[in-house]
């Protein structure tokens, strides 16, 4: 007979375009898959363009975003699904709305100076953001940038991926999972 565990936990990723949270999260989903603990990851961009291609990047519709894939993954853990929703999630509002809404969610901050993430840019985002106001490919409401991005003042944990590489930014966030979980 094998006892199957149960584990209800919801992590969010937050933190500026480029700073690491999607390949963090499938670095993290890869390990603990190996470890036979079932997780989904909520990547952002995949769902904005399935889920919520109905809403654009103000402040109302960016909240909705993110309560819609908060009540996602709140769905995935109530089966036992550990969650990591890697989104930019900039509002400090939200993301506590989050945590008093469902059960064990924990917010990861995946934080990395600006000046590295205008050399990483390896969507191309920072350098359409600086181009000239009336250029045609300016983006206007880059979060970071040119929109706010309310840095979590006390997340349950702190990452620097300009410190450290992914498989030491990894490993922290599995025993900090661990730790939260005890697996």
């Amino acid at each position: 007979m094998s006892l199957i565990l149960t584990v209800l936990m919801i992590i969010q990723l937050c933190g500026l375009s480029g700073a690491g949270k999607t390949t963090l999260a499938h670095s993290v989903q890869e390990q603990l898959t190996k470890a036979g603990t079932p997780v989904e990851v909520i990547d952002g961009d995949l769902y904005r363009s399935k889920l919520s291609k109905d809403l654009g990047y103000s402040r109302i519709d960016r909240k909705e975003n993110i309560l819609r894939l908060g009540f996602l993954a709140s769905r995935f853990s109530s089966h036992g699904v550990v969650c990591i929703m890697s989104v930019i999630n900039p509002y400090a509002d939200v993301r506590n709305q989050i945590v008093a809404k469902y059960p064990n969610v924990k917010t990861i901050f995946i934080d990395c100076p600006i000046s590295v993430l205008q050399k990483r840019d390896t969507k191309g985002l920072y350098k359409r953001a600086s181009l000239p106001d009336d250029h045609p490919d300016k983006i206007s409401n880059l979060t970071g940038v040119n929109d706010p991005f309310d840095a979590p003042i006390l997340p349950d944990l702190y990452i620097n991926t300009a410190k450290q590489s992914i498989s030491e930014c990894t490993a922290t966030i599995l025993k900090f999972i661990k730790e939260q979980t005890r697996l």
